[in-house]
């Protein structure tokens, strides 16, 4: 009877105005009046699931938490965590056969042996994993190279996920199976197999909890940035505050990845284009 009695609930205007300005508010994310149909049906589970009677009082209830957890709870409802090991595999194949060769004889130039990534907007991992991947690949096994992933969420249930690296045998299907040989560690769970990720992934990428439009908790210069599938969820005064302060933490060179539902075409940025969905640091 609970559950009926919430489907009937109404979302009004002004409780859906208020949702929508506080996450704007918080990260960045638009709900504009088109979303409204999904902000009502998704926030409606956590209503289920917690007992609330309506939206103005799951609202109070998130603007009373001070530990943040329940905000986290209403991004995660309201945010699509569509992910995958190696998704748009040509990004990963120019990776490994052009930007990376390049990359590394540029700083063996200069005896600099460092070489620095960020998945921003890592969901449950399989992206931050793939680059680590990529990369301890690209050095094969030379010890003078330094490689790291930064990975960072604003779910922090995503990043529980992602910080376990435990996947089921149909999410590590994308993987060569060399490299899952290599790379992943299998697993009986009951009657189903899991791969769990290997010490040497886990030591390469460092998981944060981090807001993309507050402060990061890390410095530069980066070589590349992949910012896929997230900047979809921001309006474009956003999209452009966000791409400009990647082009400052990006080194020389450096290059930024986006999704292919996303566009700089109509942002005011320095990057030069490569190809779409890839774009340079001059």
């Amino acid at each position: 009877m609970a559950a009926l009695t919430v489907q009937r609930v109404v979302l009004s205007e002004e409780d859906f105005r208020k949702i929508s300005d506080i996450v704007y508010e918080h990260c960045g994310i638009n709900l504009h009046n088109g979303k409204k149909e999904l902000v009502r049906a998704r926030v409606a589970k956590r209503l289920r699931s917690g007992n609330f009677k309506t939206f103005s009082e799951y609202i109070k209830y998130v603007l009373e938490d001070k530990t943040g957890a329940e905000f986290s709870i209403l991004i995660d409802s309201l945010s699509t965590n569509l992910t995958g090991f190696l998704r748009e595999p040509q990004h990963f194949g120019f990776l490994r056969s052009e930007f990376l060769p390049l990359l590394m004889e540029r700083k063996k130039k200069r005896r600099d042996f460092k070489i620095r990534a960020w998945s921003a907007g890592c969901s449950s991992g399989e992206e931050a994993y793939s680059l680590a991947m990529t990369l301890l690949e690209a050095i094969q096994g030379t010890d003078r190279w330094d490689v790291k992933v930064l990975a960072n969420d604003i779910s922090t249930t995503m990043l529980e996920t992602a910080e376990k690296g435990i996947y089921e045998k149909e999410r590590v299907e994308p993987i060569p199976s060399l490299l899952r040989q290599k790379y992943m560690i299998q697993h009986r769970k009951g009657n189903r197999r899991v791969f769990e990720v290997s010490k040497i992934l886990r030591d390469t990428v460092t998981f944060k909890h981090m807001n993309l439009v507050k402060d990061w908790v890390f410095r530069g210069p980066l070589d590349f940035i992949f910012c896929r599938n997230v900047m979809i969820y921001f309006d474009k005064p956003t999209q452009a505050r966000l791409v400009n302060r990647f082009w400052h933490f990006l080194d020389s060179g450096g290059m930024l990845f986006t999704g292919h539902s996303e566009s700089l075409i109509s942002i005011d940025h320095k990057f030069s284009y490569i190809r779409p969905t890839m774009y340079v640091k001059p």
